[in-house]
């Protein structure tokens, strides 16, 4: 796909065949090492994928599954794949401490010896490939490991090794890929340069660090995202003239980034993200000829956004959103005043120390500007308050004409609606989808593989959905309405024609349609295949009960989604004539993509007339459900404020009445009922009126909860807030 990015980390079997090193298994195994796969499977607390073992079992002629691989060549096994079933210890939820690790379901068992287990394993001498993964191993990773001299892979991914990388793990002369990724290793990472023919390195979801690790120039992919790094980024990997893959998002790395990253001969996908690199990268910045993925966002740069960065194309996907960047998206940044702030707490000593000088100065600088900024502050504080009554004053009568009314607008479900009285921002909205397209059957024959049930991903509340593919690449998804006979087919062409208007950033967009028409069938006139864009980002549940993923879910990016999916909302009650709702809201059909835009799936798609015993429009009547949607706009808030999610109705009920009682109470019980990841991440008053629409939105009397747009315009208010609050430097709790 052409917006993809190119994925070239190599894999197992790339390495494998690249390398040569593990012809086909033509001979009878050796006693001794028939004596230590035995062994292997005790001390492995018998895997699943070693059960069924006998006297008589030969292993050298053992069919290759997903789970297990024996490879021998004369005699002696060459190569030893074995994946469980125990995911590692960094996958429980909340993001654990290597030093209190402690033994449990996922891990083996007390009695495991990570010394004794390799003590049996070493006697494999002949081993090239090595690959152990999601087994429970768990333990310092023991330096006899370099009795491997052969060795060509070594992969020990999703364990609970803990400690630092041998030093020893530096000596293998013919080592091409190293994966250690999904461990608790820490401490610093011995140096690699001495790896003559490494290839992939994979040290990705660990806790190494502080220092940038010392790596070899003929390294092709090199992934380190999620550890501690927090130094700069190294100018010696300007030698890396073969790097295709080069990733070290969500680290504490900082300074410059290096411009030659860009324009390396090989690179072509390069991921930075969440970090506290700063500065300005220069304006006529080069990019690689065969750069096809960049993702810089939340970091602390500033400046204007280069050419060869500055957005998204056909064939190169680039994200920079939450910097302090001007151009490109800036509907996304911060204030260059917060990167600034930012970048000097973070500042590398080695340049502070540079700065000695400008010390006096910059005291007399920033007594000036801190009196200048205080004054700025009960500016913002008067706007701020005056603001807030007139967001009280929204949820019990509707103003004449309010701040909500310059960015959204009300229109009833019978008024006619076109994209000339469309508000400009909601018609910027659906600037970036891709064109509607009426496909034929054998499109979306071809698309589906003709309807394979391998690909088949579920049923939804109007039909079936099957992932496709379409001939240029395009991942999709294709939903199949049968629909009965209510009208003449040209009504049902008619209709689908007003659908491809339901086209919004903050929507799954619909890509196109495809109508079949059975004549001969009395009941069954028309099957409609709606074609829909594919998101694999997942959800925003996921990223909410995933530890990694909810440490980029700050107070300030979860309220960026919430708008995102009240803006959505909008879309679908106010965009279309007459409105949609009943569009079965819930958390785990708000969808982001990979610069966090909040995209709702399996929305209401009306049709005119029955589907099965279905109704294309629910039975309530419309304001019954516009008020249901409101309702469940107010669970998937809560869910985001919380961080937990809801799996009952008295559950739910229990959550409010927790954020009801903490209103009325000291901050303190508010700030405790929050998500403790975003705790020091919000301003108190931003928490409290989203706490407040949340409320509101789940009073049990549907009249009471209030319109999309009240819910839209105090969602903007809480952020102002906490922009305003940020731009303060939070002066309240700072003095």
């Amino acid at each position: 796909m052409a917006n993809s990015p190119v994925l070239l980390g190599l894999s197992f079997s790339a390495i494998v065949l690249m390398a040569g090193v593990v012809p086909l298994a033509m001979a009878q195994l050796s006693p001794s090492e028939t004596r230590v796969l035995f062994q292997i499977q005790k001390q492995l607390e018998y895997p699943e994928a070693l059960q069924g073992w006998t006297n008589w079992t030969s292993f050298c002629y053992l069919p290759p599954s997903p789970s297990l691989t024996i490879a021998c060549t004369d005699n002696h096994i060459t190569g030893l794949t074995i994946v469980g079933t125990k995911n590692s210890s960094s996958r429980d939820g909340a993001r654990p401490n290597p030093a209190r690790f402690a033994v449990s379901q996922q891990t083996l068992s007390a009695s495991f010896s990570i010394d004794s287990f390799f003590t049996v394993l070493t006697k494999l001498s002949n081993l090239t490939v090595l690959s152990l993964v999601s087994l429970g191993l768990w333990g310092p990773l023991p330096a006899k490991v370099s009795r491997f001299h052969s060795l060509v892979v070594l992969n020990l991914s999703s364990n609970s090794i803990y400690g630092e990388i041998p030093q020893s793990i530096a000596s293998f002369k013919s080592l091409r890929s190293l994966v250690l990724s999904d461990n608790l290793l820490n401490g610093s990472v011995p140096d690699l340069k001495g790896l003559p023919v490494l290839e992939e390195l994979d040290l990705s979801d660990n806790f190494l660090g502080p220092e940038f690790p010392l790596l070899g120039d003929t390294l092709v992919s090199v992934l380190l995202r999620n550890n501690s790094f927090r130094s700069e980024i190294p100018s010696d990997l300007n030698g890396l003239g073969q790097l295709q893959r080069f990733d070290v998002s969500t680290n504490e790395l900082s300074g410059h980034i290096p411009s030659f990253i860009f324009s390396l001969p090989s690179i072509r996908y390069l991921s930075l993200q969440e970090n506290q690199l700063g500065g300005a990268l220069p304006t006529n910045l080069s990019c690689g000829g065969h750069l096809t993925y960049v993702d810089i966002s939340h970091n602390l740069l500033v400046g204007n956004i280069p050419s060869c960065v500055g957005s998204s194309s056909a064939n190169r996907t680039v994200i920079s959103s939450w910097n302090c960047l001007s151009g490109g998206n800036s509907n996304y940044q911060h204030t260059y005043s917060y990167c600034q702030k930012q970048a000097l707490a973070v500042e590398p000593p080695a340049k502070a120390e540079k700065k000695g000088s400008s010390i006096k100065l910059s005291l007399v600088l920033g007594v000036i500007g801190g009196t200048v900024g205080i004054a700025g502050a009960f500016g913002l504080l008067i706007i701020v308050l005056v603001r807030r009554a007139d967001a009280r004053r929204s949820f019990d009568s509707k103003p004449a004409k309010s701040y909500a009314d310059e960015l959204s607008f009300r229109g009833s479900p019978k008024s006619s609606i076109d994209s000339r009285r469309m508000p400009q921002t909601m018609r910027l909205m659906t600037l970036g989808l891709p064109p509607y397209h009426v496909f034929t059957l054998e499109e979306i024959e071809d698309a589906t593989n003709n309807f394979d049930p391998c690909n088949l991903m579920g049923e939804a509340n109007q039909g079936q959905i099957y992932k496709g593919w379409l001939r240029d690449g395009t991942v999709v998804l294709v939903k199949c309405l049968k629909l009965k006979q209510r009208s003449l087919p040209q009504n049902i062409v008619q209709q689908l024609d007003n659908l491809s208007k339901l086209r919004h950033r903050h929507l799954v967009s619909l890509l196109g349609h495809c109508i079949v028409t059975y004549q001969d069938h009395p009941n069954v006139a028309s099957t409609v295949f709606v074609v829909l864009e594919h998101l694999s980002n997942g959800s925003l549940a996921n990223h909410i009960t995933d530890w990694r993923r909810k440490e980029m879910l700050k107070w300030p990016q979860r309220m960026a989604i919430s708008i995102g999916v009240a803006r959505g909302v909008q879309f679908l009650h106010t965009g279309m004539a007459p409105g949609i709702f009943g569009n079965d809201l819930k958390i785990d059909n708000v969808l982001l993509d990979e610069s966090l835009t909040t995209k709702i799936s399996n929305y209401h798609i009306p049709l005119p007339f029955k589907m099965g015993s279905e109704t294309a429009s629910n039975d309530s009547s419309p304001k019954d459900a516009e008020r249901e949607d409101m309702y469940q706009l107010g669970k998937i808030l809560l869910q985001v404020i919380t961080g937990k999610l809801v799996k009952s109705t008295s559950e739910l009920d229990d959550m409010k009445q927790q954020l009801e009682k903490s209103l009325t109470e000291h901050p303190s019980q508010l700030r405790s009922a929050a998500d403790p990841s975003i705790r020091g991440t919000f301003a108190y008053q931003s928490l409290k009126t989203a706490v407040e629409v949340t409320v509101n939105c789940l009073t049990e009397e549907p009249s009471k909860r209030p319109s999309i747009e009240d819910v839209l315009w105090n969602l903007q208010y809480s952020i102002q807030v906490q922009e305003g609050w940020t731009s303060s430097e939070n002066l309240s709790t700072r003095i």
